[in-house]
């Protein structure tokens, strides 16, 4: 039986465990493959991501928005459906553009312009660990803190919708399941956090997992 450190936890006490544990010092395996990332699709099984072929090259950034609630909760975006990625449930992000002067400028662009999150009410507190797809991106995730007073406007071309999941459920790790599924003749295993009638699993489940990591963990 696991015990959940977040639980009955206030949002200060979060972004304090937060800020102590995390720094928005860029690591420079970002921009080149060639040094170390560890962290990713390939956790659960490393030789699989050599078996697999895959090369990870595309800088990214995604961002986890808390929300500064009397119970924190993270603000998720269900994606557009396309044959590509069916309901998924994703962070805001996407490729680091050239005019960003930071990835977490990156992260902060592309929420405004896929969830219309208002820069202005977000704090940026550090970035987890980089983490590696299979679909080839290298995905530097921003933790920010946003305030609760918050209005979206959704790019209906990219955003079928936008909801809060509180972070005590998703940094409880006995709701952190670990699955498998065939991913091109290979078994691939990845987490999953069910949440009602919302299923956020793959890489947004890995970056989840990430941060209880990177939070509670050790």
């Amino acid at each position: 039986m696991t015990t959940n450190p977040a639980a009955n936890e206030t949002s200060h006490e979060f972004f304090r465990r937060a800020r102590a544990r995390l720094t928005l010092d860029v690591p420079a395996a970002l921009d080149d493959p060639t040094l170390e990332a560890t962290r990713g699709d390939l956790d659960l099984d490393p030789a699989m991501w050599e078996r697999a072929g895959v090369k990870a090259t595309r800088p990214a950034a995604v961002l986890i928005p808390v929300v500064d609630r009397a119970e924190p909760a993270v603000l998720l975006t269900l994606r557009t459906e396309l044959p590509s990625h069916p309901k998924q449930i994703a962070f805001p992000g996407g490729k680091i553009d050239p005019g960003d002067a930071t990835p977490a400028a990156a992260a902060l662009r592309e929420a405004q312009e896929e969830i219309g999150l208002d820069p202005l009410l977000i704090s940026p507190i550090g970035y987890l660990d980089l983490y590696l797809t299979f679909s080839g991106y290298r995905i530097l995730p921003t933790v920010a803190r946003v305030s609760p007073g918050y209005a979206l406007t959704l790019n209906e071309r990219e955003v079928a919708d936008a909801f809060e999941v509180p972070l005590a459920f998703l940094m409880d790790e006995a709701n952190h399941a670990l699955h498998s599924r065939d991913w091109k003749g290979i078994e691939r295993k990845y987490y999953a956090m069910p949440f009602g009638e919302r299923y956020i699993w793959g890489v947004t489940a890995g970056i989840l997992r990430n941060l209880w990591e990177r939070i509670y963990g050790g």
